[in-house]
């Protein structure tokens, strides 16, 4: 059995569907269906009867790609606090609760969570594009389809 330690991670195993692999550098893992795995593990964790972990609330976020001040926001807090749930591990009920519900509604292909999720994640990704004009410099945002990133 393989300790699938992603992300800080301490209570799942694999008992197949990953290869280990020697390389040059040392043992190496491959996995069959990564993302098949997280899905997995996620809808796991949203069935667990004990209150979620830091760390598993983090995984869950991130199962959706979600960053902590869009999470915050879907929750009606800062992303800031978010932070801090993951660090400490001290997840309230309510958020522990909300986001078993919203992971298992996207998971399950909800039309409108599935929308929601994806706004906030869109509304994170955008470029501000600055443009000199006669009159001095104007601003707008576009939708950043690519890295904004020039030499």
């Amino acid at each position: 059995m393989y300790h699938f330690t992603d992300d800080g991670l301490r209570n799942v195993w694999l008992e197949n569907g990953y290869r280990e692999q020697d390389t040059p550098y040392g043992k190496a893992v491959a996995f069959d269906d990564l993302d098949g795995l997280t899905r997995a593990i996620c809808l796991a964790l949203t069935r667990k009867p004990s209150k979620l972990t830091g760390t598993e609330f983090r995984y869950l976020r991130q199962g959706m790609a979600l960053s902590q001040p869009s999470l915050g926001q879907l929750l009606g807090v800062s992303g800031q606090a978010v932070a801090i749930w993951e660090k400490t591990g001290r997840v309230p009920k309510m958020a522990d609760t909300t986001m078993r519900l919203i992971y298992t509604a996207h998971a399950d292909g909800d039309a409108h969570v599935k929308s929601i999720v994806t706004a906030l994640n869109e509304a994170e990704r955008f470029m501000l594009v600055l443009r000199e004009t006669s009159e001095g410099w104007t601003a707008s945002t576009e939708a950043q389809t690519a890295p904004a990133i020039a030499a």
